[in-house]
Order: structure tokens, then C-alpha cells, then sequence
């Protein structure tokens, strides 16, 4: 399969995911800027028309796109991983936290927080908005060590999302101790570190190279 991604951005999760399967993949660099496919050069608005990472070509040659639906894809693959859900109760919780992750953190309070663009109003109304969210994070993971039982692709999605809050200075993980220990217990897991420590060597050959383009 292929996964179009860009480093560090939230296609990270599913990256984690299949590290956890133990699944091979083709791993397909997109320029979140140019939107060219860095290994061939390719355009990969006609893979997405949107643009938008994570991008999952199965081997079937069916095209996802949206991380909650990749990242129930992968599970769902890959059952031995352990990363999915068992029962239906179990995998209606799971699509709620995929769900909570991808439109009140990444969307809600992190987006308009990254992006360059975005004037200050809008970051103070996302800030004023969505900041709860972080405390209804730390109430539910008081005493977890997952979001549901045990290490699901919901955790590689938060971890994922989580890790923004680097570049995301209003935001302090001191204010929130379960959720600070939760991310950095997870960081050290070998799919978790994997993953950053390869997206963040990626990511900085990209400054690198958006500065000598300058």
C-alpha cells in the first residue's frame, strides 16, 4: 500500500499504525506547499484532488482519504496488530475518540493555532473555544495508560496531534499533567519514536530546502 504523507503532519498516526502492524508500506513524501510527491515528482493533487494528507492507496487500488477512516482501515487489516476494536461497543468508542481528535483538537483548537495565515482573532477565539477540550483529555486519561483499554490507532492519532503543541507556544502540557505524562509515556513507545524521530529528520530537510528556495 501507499501513504502519502507529509512530515509531522497528522498522516504521522497512521505511519505509527503500521508500525504496530509490523506492515511494510510505500511511503510517498508530499510538499505540503508545492503539493509534489518528492520520490517521483508527481502531482499529487490528481491522487487527491484536495490535497490533503494522509492519503492511502490500498493494494487493491482503492483511494482513502480522511485519518479517522485510514486509520480504522489499518486496524481493521491488520487484526493481530490489536490496534482496532473487538466488539461493536468497543469500535463505537473508537470512531468517538477518532472522531473527538480529528474535529475538536486537530481542526478546533489546532489549525487555526498553525497556521501562518490565520489572523490573531482567530487563534484567541480558538484558544477561548477549544482549550476545554485539554481538560476533558486530562479527566479521562487520570489513571489510563489509552484512550480506550489498551494502545488503539486513537492513541497514534492523539500522540500524533499532541506532539503540535511544540510548535504551539499558547498551549503548555504543564497545564495538563495526565495528559503530559500520557504524551511523553507514549513518545518512548518504539512505534511512537520511530515515527517522530524519522518525520522530524524529514521535516527539517523541508525548512532546509524551502529556505535555499527563498
Amino acid at each position: 500500500m501507499d501513504l502519502y504523507f507529509s512530515p509531522l503532519a497528522c498522516s504521522m498516526a497512521t505511519r505509527v499504525a503500521l508500525y504496530e502492524a509490523g506492515q511494510p508500506a510505500n511511503y510517498l513524501e508530499v510538499d505540503p506547499k508545492t503539493k509534489a510527491v518528492r520520490n517521483d515528482g508527481s502531482d499529487f493533487n490528481k491522487v487527491n484532488p484536495l490535497g490533503l494528507v494522509p492519503t492511502l492507496r490500498t493494494d487493491d487500488g482503492i483511494v482513502l482519504t480522511e485519518n479517522a477512516a485510514i486509520l480504522q482501515y489499518v486496524a481493521d487489516q491488520f487484526p493481530r496488530a490489536g490496534i482496532g476494536t473487538v466488539s461493536n461497543a468497543e469500535r463505537s468508542k473508537l470512531h468517538q475518540w477518532l472522531c473527538f481528535i480529528g474535529t475538536e483538537l486537530h481542526k478546533g483548537l489546532f489549525l487555526p493555532l498553525l497556521d501562518k495565515k490565520a489572523p490573531p482573532e482567530a487563534k484567541t477565539y480558538a484558544l477561548e473555544k477549544y482549550v476545554s477540550r485539554l481538560d476533558y483529555l486530562e479527566d479521562h486519561l487520570k489513571g489510563r495508560d489509552y484512550l480506550l483499554d489498551h494502545f488503539s490507532v486513537a492513541d497514534a492519532y492523539l500522540v500524533t496531534v499532541i506532539n503540535w503543541t511544540m510548535a504551539t507556544p499558547p498551549i503548555e502540557l504543564a497545564k495538563w499533567p495526565a495528559l503530559k505524562a500520557y504524551y511523553e509515556r507514549l513518545r518512548t513507545r518504539p512505534s511512537v519514536a520511530k515515527a517522530l524521530a524519522e518525520e522530524f529528520e524529514l521535516y527539517k530537510a523541508e525548512i532546509a530546502r524551502h529556505k535555499a528556495a527563498a
